[in-house]
């Protein structure tokens, strides 16, 4: 991580994932990685955690993937319970 970044933020790295993935579902797992600032590997693991939950759906494109979102999931935790994945990400992408 670049030293300007904070040492924490409200969001997730699962929330970062996403969000780069709802800007453009082509995106590919190293640029994703660079820009939530982290390993490949680690973003790897996200998006298959992400498809478990059934929030993504990959598809192969030749050498590429796009991915189909399901964001009328609602969140895990029981203190969001009642939010879906949607009205989060609708609310960080009106910035």
């Amino acid at each position: 991580m670049e030293a300007s970044r904070p040492q924490w933020t409200i969001f997730s790295n699962h929330a970062h994932v996403l969000v780069c993935i709802v800007r453009n579902s082509a995106e590919r797992v190293r640029e994703i990685a660079r820009k939530v600032g982290i390993t490949e590997r680690a973003v790897q693991r996200i998006i298959g955690e992400l498809e478990d939950a059934g929030v993504i759906t990959r598809q192969r494109h030749g050498r590429a993937n796009r991915y189909i979102l399901s964001l009328d999931r609602k969140l895990r935790h029981p203190l969001e319970a009642n939010t879906t994945i949607e009205k989060v990400i609708s609310a960080v992408q009106h910035q």
